[in-house]
């Protein structure tokens, strides 16, 4: 898309059963239509994720980036929390990917950091740090600006950043949705340069008909400022509210990317 909005495609994670299977199955064509039909619904980034291979997710990693990227001509986002995992991703990745992703916490950042840079890539932060999420949005905001300082430091520019608010699902928690859409407003005024993002598909854990949630959200999300969203681009109608949100917000220049999405099939 254009508009500098970045659509990760989420589907390609062991955390859902097809894709563990087929990731043990070691199933290229099965994986490779699951990033095609990303692809096809909008993504411009893909999610690689083989987090539940405890004892072998470097390897797992590493063989899911290559298959991918056979299939498409995108980059991926190298999505894990360990930083062998990370390294043998991206010494085979074409391009330039996003590592999901950093945070505040010390060990994280000391780990992650040399990666980001060497790699060149860009980097989603988690905004929490060694005393866990922050429940407000001072909280949020004084994490971005430390992962900031911190990425600044080690000689990465701040245009690599994407800021992650922490959505929670509003069936345990509804007043965080108001804190995480100011910090996306306060991110904008107060680190310029830097990006945001978000996951959406967090905002309705635990509550039917989740695909409702899910894009209500997203333009509220979209009108605050959010540069990026990590969603499953399959989902009915959550592109179309991406595609309609940017017309209506003036994103998207003569509605040409709306016209052009409605001749390609994707406002479904």
């Amino acid at each position: 898309m254009t508009m500098g909005m970045l659509i990760v495609g989420e589907r390609i994670n062991t955390s859902r059963a097809p894709i563990r299977k087929a990731l043990a199955d070691r199933n290229a064509r099965f994986i490779q239509e699951e990033a095609r039909a990303q692809l096809k619904a909008g993504a411009n980034f893909i999610d690689v994720n083989a987090g539940t291979s405890v004892r072998t997710e470097p390897e797992d990693l590493a063989w899911l980036v290559q298959v991918v990227q056979e299939a498409v001509d995108a980059p991926l986002a190298i999505d894990t929390a360990n930083p062998a995992a990370a390294e043998r991703a991206l010494a085979v990745h074409r391009g330039r990917p996003i590592i999901n992703s950093i945070s505040a916490e010390k060990a994280r950042l000391k780990m992650f950091l040399p990666l980001v840079k060497a790699y060149d890539t860009l980097v989603v932060a988690l905004v929490m740090d060694d005393c866990g999420m922050p429940q407000d949005l001072e909280g949020r905001l004084r994490i971005a600006r430390m992962i900031s300082q911190e990425v600044e430091a080690a000689g990465v520019s701040r245009e690599s950043l994407y800021f992650d608010m922490l959505v929670r699902p509003i069936s345990t928690d509804q007043l965080q949705v108001k804190a995480v859409l100011e910090a996306v407003r306060g991110v904008r005024l107060e680190l310029p340069n830097t990006h945001t993002i978000c996951g959406l598909s967090n905002i309705s854990f635990g509550l039917p008909a989740r695909n409702q949630i899910n894009r209500a959200f997203l333009v509220l999300a979209l009108e605050a400022g959010l540069d990026a969203v990590i969603l499953d681009p399959t989902e009915p109608g959550v592109m179309a509210a991406v595609y309609a949100t940017n017309a209506i917000l003036g994103r998207d220049d003569y509605c040409l990317q709306y016209i052009a999405a409605e001749r390609e099939g994707k406002l479904i």
